[in-house]
């Protein structure tokens, strides 16, 4: 069974940046990671931002817009979210996701934790 691997994230303090990557773990053209979402303690998991494999076109929460960047690697079927000038309000739980012959994301990463310090 293809899963979804993700990597980056940590602990930082406010203003600083991380990198998550992730990856599906048999290389498919039917699971390819295209989003990003995330999960505070006591709030439901949210969009944070998505890529069109195909083209390259992006999107993203206003939250994030013009501090986030989602990318895609090709060649390696990985999508990375670079994550600039953090906030605490982005500490959360972040996952990948892939849409898996469907139009709504159905496959999900174990998530990896972002803490950002203030």
């Amino acid at each position: 069974q293809v899963q979804l691997v993700e990597s980056g994230g940590g602990v930082v303090q406010a203003g600083e940046s991380l990198r998550l990557s992730c990856a599906a773990s048999t290389r498919t053209f039917t699971t390819i990671p295209t989003g990003w979402f995330r999960q505070a303690p006591g709030k439901e998991r949210e969009f944070v931002a998505s890529i069109n494999w195909q083209d390259g076109s992006t999107e993203y929460t206003d939250s994030v817009k013009g501090r986030f960047t989602i990318t895609r690697d090709n060649a390696k079927n990985t999508v990375h979210l670079q994550m600039n000038g953090l906030k605490s309000a982005d500490t959360a739980v972040y996952y990948c996701a892939a849409r898996v012959l469907s139009r709504s994301y159905n496959l999900w990463g174990q998530g990896t934790q972002v803490t950002v310090s203030s």
